[in-house]
């Protein structure tokens, strides 16, 4: 019997009792025109036919090398028993020429495999039946404000105009001893932003149980196709050659990676990680964009929630981390909104997909400070994370999601530009206050 379940917004079989959610290739066999559909809502040109072709062709080959093996072992058994030498030679001659066929047909399939692999992780996920349509960014839907904008008797000041009057941030020294895009925080806005961090990660693992755990900042290459950052994005990321190392761009890299290649006990589920790492961008993808100031470096902090849930938990989830992200925000008395993103705005990997921006006064824009993502299995599958609900049960995928917990720099931007003072200092947000010894007014005087 073959049940059919609504998944991702398809109506997909269910075979053996496994849910097809995300690009097994047997959903693409079984399903094409709905995938078709599904990856045309995110403005993709993959076609579904090449890969297809492409299974098709790798498929007849493994059939062939097959039958061919068989062949090969039934002659190499054959041999011994021909009394005749004659017959035994050409026996094995046959073998031999039969070897040198199999040995040509065997790289044709590895090939062939090679080709539909890269062609399988060049496609992107899949928008799950909530996430609204819509080609770019101007469809993404406001979802909420939250908190008050701040007013003031005086015009506010950009983040960049107060951190040279204050002489917190040193941009001029960060160009000279690294180039553009980089900067330097000193003095008491270092502190603020340290403050910041350890802040973030006590309330998430105090308040909302996550657990925390700090990895390290350089990964092998495989794991930057577990979560889909490679082959896409690989002009956007910092490689070390020599020794294969690649710079983290986001803590969902080690994180995830944790668990790769494993089968995770059922009763650890749901797993939810807090991790503060660097993050290094090559920033290529934001050429022309708006770069003054701290808004996008090569290099920034930031606090990430990394899940790991069974299926039917991923979007329950989902909230649980919107929320807690949200609920730094509003500890930190900051105006901010939710957007839903549309299908043609979402990443590559995700299938549903939130958005949080912070309202900055002086730039008079809301930044983004917060992406929170449900890759449903995704990930699960490129990277081999699963579990087993009981003993002797058949494993399955889990469902990964994460979200930033939150992004610095753009919450020092808000920090700076909402709690500026008329004579050039700044607030420090009450919430902070014991991170930074009490310190309750940063900047001159």
């Amino acid at each position: 019997m073959v049940v059919v379940r609504s998944v991702g917004g398809l109506l997909i079989p269910d075979h053996e009792g496994c849910v097809q959610i995300m690009l097994d290739i047997r959903l693409i066999r079984d399903n094409p025109q709905a995938v078709k559909a599904a990856l045309a809502r995110v403005g993709d040109t993959t076609s579904v036919d090449s890969i297809l072709e492409l299974d098709a062709r790798r498929r007849t080959l493994v059939g062939e090398i097959e039958a061919m093996r068989s062949e090969r072992n039934a002659v190499s058994k054959a041999v011994p028993s021909i009394k005749d030498p004659a017959e035994k030679q050409a026996k094995i001659s046959e073998m031999r020429a039969l070897g040198d066929r199999l040995a040509l047909l065997e790289k044709e399939g590895a090939e062939a495999d090679r080709v539909f692999e890269t062609a399988m992780l060049s496609i992107p996920n899949m928008p799950s039946e909530d996430t609204p349509d819509g080609a770019d960014d101007s469809a993404n839907v406001v979802a909420g404000e939250f908190g008050t904008r701040p007013e003031f008797a005086f015009q506010p000041k950009t983040h960049w105009e107060l951190g040279e009057s204050t002489g917190l941030i040193d941009f001029e020294r960060g160009t000279k001893i690294s180039g553009t895009r980089f900067y330097i925080l000193k003095g008491e806005l270092a502190r603020l932003q340290r403050a910041l961090i350890s802040f973030m990660l006590d309330v998430h693992t105090r308040e909302h149980g996550f657990i925390e755990v700090y990895p390290p900042f350089m990964v092998k290459e495989h794991c930057l196709y577990g979560t889909g950052q490679l082959p896409k994005f690989g002009e956007n990321l910092y490689h070390d050659a020599e020794e294969d190392f690649w710079f983290v761009p986001t803590a969902e890299v080690p994180v995830t990676n944790m668990y790769r290649d494993e089968i995770l006990d059922n009763a650890t589920l749901p797993l939810v990680h807090v991790a503060y790492t660097a993050c290094f961008r090559r920033e290529k993808m934001s050429a022309g964009k708006d770069v003054r100031g701290i808004k996008r470096g090569h290099q920034f902090d930031k606090v990430e929630m990394v899940a790991f849930v069974r299926p039917e938990e991923s979007s329950a989830m989902l909230m649980r981390l919107m929320e807690s992200a949200e609920h730094i925000l509003d500890r930190l008395g900051l105006p901010w909104r939710r957007l839903q993103i549309c299908a043609g705005d979402l990443s590559f990997t995700a299938a549903a997909k939130y958005d949080l921006e912070v309202w900055a006064a002086g730039c008079g824009e809301w930044l983004e400070v917060s992406s929170i993502s449900n890759f449903r299995d995704f990930q699960a599958r490129r990277a081999g994370i699963r579990f087993r609900r009981n003993a002797g049960d058949k494993p399955e995928f889990v469902h990964t999601l994460n979200g930033s917990g939150l992004a610095l720099p753009r919450i020092m931007i808000a920090i700076l530009e909402n709690y500026q003072t008329g004579d050039g200092r700044i607030r420090v947000p009450e919430a902070l206050a014991p991170w930074m010894g009490g310190t309750s007014v940063i900047g001159p005087g």
